[in-house]
């Protein structure tokens, strides 16, 4: 198993098997590629995540196998040839191929024709040697089959199944599927309105080679949803003369009636089989890329700039309801919530105004967040007339899933005492402060940064989601003396209840003072110390490397180094000339290798420094508040708010956000958005069409 992975990820041996050998001991992915690069020779998370699938995707392959064994030896049917092609077959088809034959099967018309005795006739038909069938046939007509017609007919049942049963008939079809198949979608009779966002796929064909993941999906939702038939097949002629070629050795009258039989086996056997083989194999593989598409969306978005720890007002826009504001401390503890009415029917702009001034002395606001939903343009501009210090930077906040967050369990246990519009208006300021820290609380599915993702595998779209948030949890580290039980279940080594008990034992006994005091946690053993503790972060620690990604293992290595130097491990983080003056080589050890001591040494010169950028405030453009204002030929400030295969969303401040398809992003060919865009980026693009009647904007990178 070792070889087929080295062999399918072109990564040596020897690296495989260390690295499954890490992986069978309880380490996670972040932990084993920050901390075990000498085991895995500096893999990274992509190739650990790489050969750990692969190889589950292998021990199933094994389980299947000895599952298939078992069943035709226990038929009694397992010859030394059959055994040996099953042991060899190294792929899911080819065993299932394999299998078929043997399979237990529901009743069939081949079943029907062998029960009436016609097998013998079906296996002199086989050999294509007579044209006298009247002869042949004859001795097999009694009660139960009543003419020498029902006599053939019987045996190219039979025919028929054993053709749609072999393996090398199966997989000539599944290749020419694979090369020459279309899919095809119709219009359901009768659904022509209710199918209207499906019109491009009413009469559709294309290359299933062809058809991008995004379409197939589109499809398929179209499908499930009862508006389009869709059929995938090659052309029939030329996958019957495959068959024929295959089968056919003979131009005698019994020859004719294979032919017949093949027919009757593609069109009634093999093509169904193999069509809904097809699909569900397009839609693994359009699955995966919109699980790919959802993953890298969301590993942006959980890594966007945050603002840091500053003393913010967070304001939930609304017209009737009124704009909710929460006051919150650079800690993200709630000072203060209100309601103000500035906008129709209410309009009580003065009050409003005076309202919000008196807060922002009162409580030395540095920083204002509106939530870009419903009046969050009018919101910003009113905020904007007030005239505030320019200090005061405005950020207009994506708020998708805030309110999700609000009405959540999580949201319930951290703030009992408010409502959900306080709770989800608390979310959008505690966003800005940090999007890491508090997305982590909502399903990334109601983020709104995917693709299809409610048609895809639900379950191992959920995983790979899982997957990122621990990958950029233990990116950029946490602080355990603040953060919430919600953001530790994510770090390496821990989970939900160790989480909570470290979160519990910090109410109890004050902030850590160190990371040796992890240790004291309920539950918290070494080894879930040895994979969190690296990741874990105490700024006022009296070890400076506490708050530093070294790892507690190596807190010896800095030691030597300092006592080489004659200095103090913190003045190694002072002095960049002491850290230029140190030899790695001479720290080199057998479990301690360059990688490693390169790592130290990049985080004795930036130690705890988080790797994101801060944010920077955005405003759109004062005169386009709604899809009214909006006319081709604008050029137009916006933020990329969703990456698609196809191309990226922009939001230009008027709630519906246009497309920059994949073929306007740049001048140039472009094979992957994210080559030229990422999530929040701000960008200029100009307005090539605009749809008012299907909400839709056009718009364009490239000539903007």
């Amino acid at each position: 198993m070792h070889k087929r992975i080295a062999s399918q990820l072109n990564i040596s041996e020897q690296q495989i098997k260390n690295t499954l050998k890490l992986l069978s001991e309880g380490a996670t992915v972040p932990f084993i590629a920050r901390y075990r690069k000498e085991m895995t020779g500096t893999l990274d998370e992509v190739d650990i995540t790489a050969i750990r699938d692969l190889n589950a995707k292998f021990i199933e392959l094994e389980e299947r196998r000895e599952s298939i064994l078992e069943s035709i030896e226990k038929q009694g049917l397992l010859t030394p040839e059959l055994r040996d092609k099953i042991t060899k077959a190294g792929a899911l088809t080819e065993l299932e191929d394999l299998y078929l034959p043997y399979k237990p099967k529901r009743k069939t018309r081949a079943s029907v024709a062998r029960e009436k005795g016609l097998e013998p006739l079906a296996q002199q038909l086989s050999k294509q040697a007579t044209n006298d069938l009247k002869t042949l046939a004859r001795p097999f007509i009694n009660e139960q089959v009543s003419s020498i017609d029902d006599a053939l007919q019987g045996a190219r049942d039979i025919i028929a199944e054993w053709i749609s049963e072999t393996p090398s008939a199966r997989n000539s079809t599944r290749n020419l599927f694979n090369r020459e198949a279309y899919i095809h979608s119709k219009l359901v009779k009768g659904k022509d309105e209710e199918a209207a966002k499906f019109k491009d796929y009413f009469d559709f064909n294309e290359p299933l080679k062809r058809c991008p993941s995004h379409r197939l999906l589109a499809i398929r939702r179209g499908e499930n949803e009862g508006f389009l038939k869709v059929w995938i097949e090659p052309d029939e002629t030329q996958a019957i003369e495959l068959l024929d070629r295959m089968f056919v050795k003979n131009k005698t009258e019994s020859a004719l009636q294979v032919s017949l039989a093949i027919k009757d086996s593609y069109k009634r056997l093999l093509q169904p089989s193999i069509e809904t083989e097809c699909a569900n194999e397009g839609k693994a593989k359009a699955d995966d890329e919109a699980i790919r598409v959802f993953a890298d969306n969301l590993r942006q978005l959980l890594l966007a700039s945050p603002l840091g720890n500053k003393r913010i007002l967070a304001i939930d826009p609304g017209f009737r309801t009124g704009c909710k504001i929460v006051c919150i401390d650079a800690q993200g503890t709630v000072l203060r919530n209100d309601t103000i009415y500035p906008h129709p029917p209410q309009n009580e702009n003065a009050v409003a105004g005076q309202k919000i001034e008196a807060i922002v002395k009162q409580f030395k606001i540095e920083a204002i967040a509106i939530g870009n939903g419903t009046a969050g343009r009018e919101t910003e501009q009113f905020i904007r007339t007030l005239g505030l210090d320019k200090t005061i930077e405005i950020f207009m906040v994506n708020e998708n899933g805030a309110s999700i967050y609000s009405a959540s369990a999580v949201a319930r246990e951290e703030f009992a005492d408010y409502d959900v519009t306080v709770r989800g208006t608390i979310s959008i300021g505690r966003r800005l402060m940090d999007p890491l820290s508090e997305l982590v609380k909502i399903d990334p599915k109601s983020i709104g940064v995917g693709q299809y993702q409610h048609d895809v595998d639900q379950n191992k779209l959920q995983k790979k989601l899982d997957e990122v948030v621990e990958s950029c949890v233990n990116l950029v580290g946490v602080n355990v003396n603040v953060a919430s039980k919600h953001l530790l279940k994510y770090v390496s080594g821990l989970g939900p209840q160790i989480a909570e008990n470290i979160v519990n034992h910090r109410r109890e006994n004050g902030a850590f003072k160190s990371r040796d005091e992890l240790k004291k946690v309920a539950r918290l053993g070494p080894k879930a110390y040895e994979q969190c503790a690296g990741f874990l972060r105490i700024p006022e620690a009296v070890n400076p490397l506490d708050n530093s990604a070294v790892h507690p293992e190596s807190y010896g290595i800095v030691k030597k180094m300092a006592q080489t130097l004659k200095c103090e491990v913190k003045d190694l983080l002072k002095d960049e000339q002491l850290r230029k003056s140190i030899s790695l080589q001479q720290f080199v050890t057998e479990t301690t290798g360059l990688p490693t001591l390169n790592d130290i040494m990049q985080e004795l010169a930036k130690p705890g420094r988080d790797p994101r950028s801060t944010a920077k405030a955005f405003s759109f453009d004062e005169t386009i508040h709604s899809m009214d204002d909006v006319h081709v030929g604008m050029v137009l400030p916006g933020i990329v708010t969703n990456i698609t295969n196809f191309g990226a969303f922009v939001d230009i401040g008027v709630k519906q956000d246009g497309l920059v398809h994949i073929s306007h992003l740049a001048n140039r060919f472009v094979s992957n958005p994210n080559d030229v865009v990422s999530l929040g980026q701000h960008v200029t693009v100009k307005v090539l069409e605009v749809d008012s009647s299907r909400k839709r904007i056009q718009l364009s990178m490239k000539e903007a």
